[in-house]
């Protein structure tokens, strides 16, 4: 049978075998003691494994066969629910599928230009990726390709290190580099199931990272709708309004405004009249593609190209040519390629994975974190062979791919047909294309990354969330987007060792009439008991926080005693420390705990344990501080232990 701490009262066991003392109240209880590698072990599996084991499915398998097709399965979800797949599912993804795809085409080739890539790698892009995933992702509502923030991310990175106009196949190489890196960092984090790495880039620094993203890029478009053949390669807002007045009275052309004008209007009508109307979704997923061909064929009957009309002029025709060739696998780039990948990877995988998130919750089906790791990655890396650049889940089209009614991720294979007759048959067709439009598409898309609900609602709700959220807009919009996301992640990390090195404490009282305990601050109708004080600590105990805890404690203890002495209450005899929050504790945590009890000690105030938790009370135990403070000051509850050294006050609630 298990230990159980005493508390001074005669030992009894009950029928059920249970540990009580001789007032009734159930006692504190050792867990089994674990061995160091099952020690070890249950840690890894908690940290790897948050929610249910992989593995179980695998030992309810009787067969070898049955395992060998569970794992791929597991690798291919397609072979899981393709074997479900109805005429009714491919109605749904093939409408989906054509929609995205009106959507995407024209995105693709705006996109790539932000990654100062050549259009043909955007549509390339959303070929070839989309495949890989219907095989491998598990999301049914996710919809793949390139996407804005991402897109400059990587063009900003890149053309630090190389210049794309006089250098563009050594620019075009790197990124394909970078795309590979990218792959592999995906899916090296989804093998290994390192996905909680993404979350140290909290909410809030998302949220406001995005936005400032979203401003920056609107900003960049700005050379192209208003015209400008001159424009800064900076992206800071300074830099930009800079450039723009500089141009104002030499650079501007008037016909490039009025066609990007009057699409961004027409864009951004139909995407207030697909909000307001769920059912005309389906106008703001075309109008894109409307816009294209209509601005096309109007500069192609003007000649506008003649006046002054920047238009994208020749995209390449044909399929993906493999570029296996093109990665740097050795040299100086080798190192900024994979630097580049890293951080553009990273944040490609955050966005994918909140928006597969919110689907999949939205929708009420499960997803895999570390299985989309690996289909992200996978896709990425087969992409940087076949000349794409950094794909990933957008949250624009994968929204028009869950309302245009997507069944499963073959919605993803459906657009992957239509760029391909694409770029088979139409990409002559974009010749006149003129770039304001390109540019209006894209405004109109990158305005949804800018949620000011939710920074209002961070604003609320916890105002240090809310610094990580200003820090990172701030950082994007005034500086650049790497120094914008290094600014998120500095004060999302600051915000933890905030949290870690200062938990709360808070002072307990009575609820009147009851035996619970709770925050004075919390419930001002709660009465201190006199003569005892009763603290609670709501975080582990570890060397971050050890110290501050034991200081914390006795600043309570000082402040009750000058309350209770004000109220000429009797002295305080007793300080009771509920440990019910506290998960663990560490040496450290002991030693502070050791030094409190010689302090109150001293100061003939006995300190009095309240329901420690298995690995808390195991620690103390072997730290032989159960036999320092006595086994009978542990007890179960806080309501335990003022009855036994307060009877006088419980008799009297």
């Amino acid at each position: 049978m298990p230990r159980a701490v005493s508390d001074g009262g005669e030992n009894l066991d009950d029928d059920d075998g249970s540990r009580t003392d001789s007032t009734g109240a159930h006692r504190v209880r050792f867990p089994p003691e674990k061995g160091l590698l099952d020690a070890f072990a249950g840690a890894v599996k908690d940290m790897l494994f948050a929610g249910d084991d992989p593995l179980r499915q695998y030992k309810e398998q009787p067969s070898w066969a049955g395992r060998a097709w569970l794992g791929l399965q597991h690798v291919f979800p397609v072979l899981d629910w393709g074997r479900r797949y109805t005429l009714d599912d491919f109605k749904g993804d093939l409408v989906a599928g054509l929609t995205i795809a009106s959507l995407c085409i024209p995105q693709d080739i705006g996109y790539s230009k932000l990654a100062n890539l050549p259009p043909e790698i955007g549509l390339y892009s959303s070929f070839v990726p989309p495949l890989i995933y219907t095989l491998m992702g598990s999301s049914r509502d996710i919809a793949m390709g390139p996407v804005a923030v991402v897109s400059l991310m990587l063009g900003t990175l890149m053309q630090n290190e190389i210049d794309p106009k006089k250098h563009p196949l050594e620019y075009r190489r790197l990124a394909f580099t970078a795309t590979f890196f990218t792959g592999i960092t995906q899916a090296a984090l989804g093998f290994f199931r390192l996905g909680f790495i993404i979350e140290f880039l909290s909410h809030a620094a998302i949220v406001g990272f995005m936005a400032g993203a979203a401003i920056t890029i609107a900003l960049q478009q700005l050379k192209g709708f208003l015209g400008i053949r001159n424009f800064t390669t900076r992206t800071d807002v300074v830099s930009v309004m800079k450039s723009i007045f500089k141009s104002a009275h030499h650079g501007w052309n008037w016909q490039t405004i009025l066609i990007g004008a009057s699409f961004l209007g027409f864009l951004l009508f139909t995407k207030y009249i697909g909000k307001k109307k769920k059912k005309l979704f389906w106008m703001s997923a075309i109008a894109p593609l409307v816009s294209v061909i209509l601005s096309t064929f109007f500069v192609y009957i003007t000649r506008a190209d003649k006046h002054g009309v920047a238009v994208v002029k020749n995209i390449e025709k044909g399929v993906n040519p493999p570029s296996a060739s093109l990665i740097y696998f050795s040299g100086p780039f080798l190192l900024k390629g994979f630097k580049i990948g890293l951080v553009t990877g990273l944040i490609a995988l955050t966005e994918a994975i909140a928006i597969g998130r919110t689907f999949a919750a939205m929708r009420g089906y499960p997803l895999d974190g570390n299985k989309e790791m690996v289909a992200l990655g996978t896709m990425n890396v087969v992409g940087s062979l076949t000349s794409c650049y950094i794909t990933t889940g957008g949250f624009g089209r994968s929204a028009v791919n869950c309302m245009a009614g997507c069944k499963t991720a073959a919605s993803n294979m459906v657009m992957s047909v239509i760029v391909l007759l694409t770029l088979l048959f139409i990409t002559p067709l974009f010749k006149y294309t003129p770039n304001a439009i390109l540019s209006s598409i894209i405004i109109s898309a990158v305005l949804g990354l800018i949620d000011y609900k939710a920074a209002y609602r961070i604003w609320k709700v916890d105002k240090l969330d809310f610094l990580a959220c200003l820090g990172a807009f701030l950082g994007v919009v005034f500086s650049s987007v790497e120094y914008g996301l290094l600014i998120a992640v500095a004060i999302s990390i600051a915000k933890i060792l905030v949290q870690a090195t200062r938990p709360k404490t808070a002072l307990l009282g009575n609820l009147p009439r009851t035996t619970v305990y709770r925050n004075i601050e919390q419930y001002p109708e709660v009465t201190t008991v006199p003569g005892v004080v009763i603290v609670q600590v709501d975080s582990a105990i570890y060397f971050t926080n050890s110290n501050y805890v034991k200081e914390r404690i006795l600043r309570w203890l000082n402040e009750e005693e000058e309350r209770q002495r004000e109220r000429k209450f009797p002295r305080i005899e007793f300080l009771i420390a509920d440990l019910s929050p506290v998960g663990d504790i560490d040496t450290s945590g002991i030693h502070a705990l050791e030094e409190l009890f010689r302090t109150l000690e001293k100061r003939k105030i006995q300190l009095i344990l309240a329901n420690p938790g298995p690995a808390v009370i195991q620690k103390l135990s072997s730290a032989k501080f159960t036999e320092l403070i006595g086994e009978d000051k542990i007890f179960l509850t806080v309501g335990d232990a003022v009855k036994k050294f307060a009877p006088k006050v419980v008799d009297c609630v």
